[in-house]
């Protein structure tokens, strides 16, 4: 596989590595140290030192003194060490894409686990950081997502899901199930937790053989595949990524289930025909505020009187950009909604939402389940990417275990159906297996 393109900006270049001696050489000034203070200062103080490239290092308030003196200070989560000035001055310009460049490119170096450090700065930050700040604002323009066209999405998906099958293989669970799993019991496995989503879901939908189904979104095809083979379901599952499509075709041949499942290379907005269920699993993200009502009309036009819909998604509790280097690296064009944003895929269209259900802390545990599988497997990515891919991708890895943890994202599954249907459950029996 040919080598891509790193995560990053400004990679470990001969020029990086230049810069770095050459700010080592200088040596740090007043004004270095001045910056580091302010830096832990709109952090809100975490309890987490930095240090720079020549060994000066800078602690919060809190830590100071002669206790903090020690080594191992034991208020002190992590270390961060900035290796060049010019990194320093980018985390003053813009922090949230230029951490993010710095870690890939080594630039930036975290002493402490990664998890726990981001945790703690997500925390520190959300209590620090006002949304009606003017810096706020400046950075949310600076920081703008791109738009989800047709065009658009078509290279914003190319951008993450088709770099290769071969990646994702060594780090998500036998099925290539690339969305939140569900945890019934503490000991549950990430392959256990993935068939248990899926039946989450189906049972959502109270998917019966010989029903239609349409999915907008379907990854490398394992839910298609587990309504049909598991429920007896006719599964049309449209997709923009060419690697997943190609990938689920192959399995569903063979599986057998070439004539029960479809797996349609095309845009969402294209779904035509009558369906007794709409269902999109890890789809929203990358849709856009501006096109949730197009998404509701399909869903609208799609379904029968008495269908079903079911919509999963990360998500937030109040609207807020997205981490800008997430979205300018890792995923172009995403955007987890609010349960409020999301509401105008339903109600241009009178849907009832039946139900609503936050499984945040299931994404954390399945992030974390993926973090470890990628790093079991670093030295392979590396051999078919670069090292800067690496670290990006432990950082996003990383982030979005921190990100669930903390409560900076949510994971919303809704189920809906059209407004004068009476064929909706009287309880919830039917969303739990039978013992």
């Amino acid at each position: 596989m040919p080598k891509r393109q790193s995560a990053g900006a400004g990679g470990s270049t001969l020029l990086g590595i230049e810069e770095r001696r050459a700010s080592a050489r200088s040596g740090s000034t007043a004004l270095d140290r001045w910056l580091t203070r302010r830096i832990l200062a709109e952090a809100g103080h975490p309890p987490v030192a930095i240090e720079l490239w020549d060994g000066a290092c800078t602690e919060p308030p809190s830590s100071s003194g002669a206790a903090a003196a020690a080594a191992a200070a034991p208020d002190l989560v992590a270390r961060m060490e900035i290796r060049d000035r010019r990194t320093l001055y980018g985390l003053l310009v813009n922090s949230d894409v230029a951490f993010g460049d710095a870690i890939s490119a080594d630039r930036i170096r975290v002493h402490g686990d990664l998890v726990t450090f981001l945790e703690t700065i997500y925390r520190s930050t959300d209590e620090a950081i006002s949304l009606d700040s003017r810096k706020h604002r400046f950075k949310a323009w600076l920081n703008r997502p791109r738009r989800n066209t047709r065009a658009g999405s078509r290279s914003n998906i190319h951008h993450h899901y088709d770099l290769g099958n071969d990646f994702y293989r060594l780090w998500l669970d036998e099925e290539m199930v690339y969305t939140c799993a569900y945890y019934p019991h503490e000991n549950t496995t990430l392959e256990e937790a993935q068939q248990s989503k899926m039946d989450h879901v189906c049972r959502k939908l109270e998917l019966r053989p010989g029903q239609r189904v349409v999915e907008a979104g379907c990854g490398w095809g394992s839910l298609a595949i587990h309504m049909a083979r598991r429920y007896g379901a006719q599964v049309r599952a449209f997709n923009i990524s060419r690697e997943q499509i190609r990938f689920a075709r192959e399995r569903a041949a063979a599986l057998g289930l070439g004539e029960r499942v479809e797996f349609v290379e095309d845009d969402y907005r294209t779904v035509e025909g009558e369906y007794d269920a709409f269902v999109s699993v890890g789809m929203l993200e990358h849709v856009g505020v501006d096109n949730y009502r197009t998404l509701g009309e399909v869903a609208a036009r799609s379904l029968k009187p008495d269908g079903r819909g079911l919509i999963h998604s990360i998500g937030r509790n109040a609207p807020a950009p997205n981490n800008a280097w997430i979205e300018r690296r890792i995923f172009p064009g995403s955007y987890p909604p609010s349960l409020a944003e999301m509401s105008t895929i339903f109600e241009p269209q009178e849907f009832s939402i039946l139900d609503v259900e936050n499984l945040r802390l299931h994404y954390a545990r399945t992030c974390r389940a993926w973090l470890g599988r990628f790093e079991a497997a670093a030295e392979r990515v590396a051999a078919m990417y670069d090292a800067d891919f690496v670290r990006a991708w432990r950082l996003y890895l990383a982030g979005s275990v921190a990100a669930f943890t903390t409560g900076s994202l949510q994971l919303f599954q809704v189920v809906f159906a059209p407004g004068r249907s009476n064929s909706v459950p009287m309880t919830r029996e039917h969303m739990y297996p039978r013992q």
